[in-house]
């Protein structure tokens, strides 16, 4: 089978940003562009033939209306398009395997409650072999109505937004890049070479967030040496150095930002999305029974404020 991008299309306006992003990151692999729609609704006797034909045009001028835009927005974009009967979440899954990159629409609801991400984008991202990005549409007054959310929330939201504050007005104005959240202590090749290779066609930077946190001993080692945390955090930012040094020397067109923080991953990178064109983490692990995510990245998916990339580790 040729190399392509894959997206999985409904009548949603996410899906719709989500072919979007599919027809740019397909044009600027050099790959082929594959439009799927998956129709769960079941084809039997009961149904009347009518009602049947009648769903088939519709989604047959759905997957054709979204092929001529691909090809009007990215000229010599090959695309084609395919109608599946069958379970939504299996057969989108399979389709993920065979493409370099899968892409879905998520909705956005804004703020802190964060992406109201479907069982089935959920088991595509926890099964699937390849990367798989979820894509929200934007909405106008988006960033109001996150405001509002998070005031709205109180407690420890209202305690989030208040320490991302500074980072949230930094990002602001600041030019995208893509984000890379790194555990150096558990490397993998296919999510570096993922981030580099997008960074590079993309022409962006490419930012890198390392988080770690102290030892459950450190409360107490940091009032005999308060130097303490100063040497682990030295350590953690020469070890992030030295894991990306071959990186950039294999792709020495990307401009790296190194960034090593305190505190929970996954607030981390949520704070670290505002602004940035693509966020990107890795996955452990695959259950096709039980579509299962870690913490990290299950909350970087409901809460990140760019298009998230989920990379299966090796």
């Amino acid at each position: 089978m040729n190399r392509h991008v894959t997206v999985g299309l409904d009548d949603s306006t996410e899906s719709h940003a989500a072919a979007a992003w599919a027809a740019r990151e397909a044009a600027s692999r050099g790959v082929a562009l594959r439009v799927v729609h998956v129709e769960e609704w079941p084809i039997t006797p009961e149904i009347p033939l009518t009602l049947t034909e009648a769903l088939v045009e519709r989604y047959e001028a759905l997957l054709r209306e979204a092929a001529e835009r691909a090809r009007r927005d990215h000229p010599g974009l090959d695309v084609t398009t395919e109608m599946v009967h069958g379970r939504a979440g299996a057969e989108l899954t399979r389709a993920a395997d065979e493409a370099e990159v899968m892409a879905l629409g998520s909705r956005g609801l804004g703020g802190f409650v964060g992406f109201l991400v479907g069982s089935v984008s959920l088991a595509v991202v926890a099964a699937s072999t390849r990367p798989v990005v979820l894509v929200r549409a934007e909405r106008p007054g988006a960033e109001a109505g996150a405001t509002e959310s998070g005031a709205a929330a109180g407690g420890a939201g209202a305690a989030e937004q208040a320490s991302a504050g500074a980072e949230d007005a930094a990002a602001v104005g600041s030019p995208p890049d893509v984000v890379l959240g790194l555990d150096i202590a558990h490397p993998s090749e296919p999510l570096l070479d993922f981030a580099f290779g997008t960074a590079a066609r993309r022409n962006l930077p490419l930012r890198v967030v390392h988080s770690w946190s102290p030892p459950a001993s450190y409360g107490y080692a940091a009032i005999l040496d308060p130097e303490i945390g100063t040497g682990l955090g030295r350590r953690a930012a020469e070890g992030l150095t030295e894991l990306l040094r071959p990186w950039r020397s294999r792709f020495p067109e990307v401009r790296v930002v190194e960034k090593v923080v305190v505190g929970p991953a996954a607030r981390e990178l949520v704070h670290a999305s505002r602004g940035a064109e693509l966020l990107i983490v890795g996955r452990r692990g695959r259950q096709p029974a039980l579509p299962h995510l870690g913490h990290v990245a299950h909350a970087v998916i409901h809460h990140s404020s760019a298009p998230v990339a989920v990379v299966p580790l090796a």
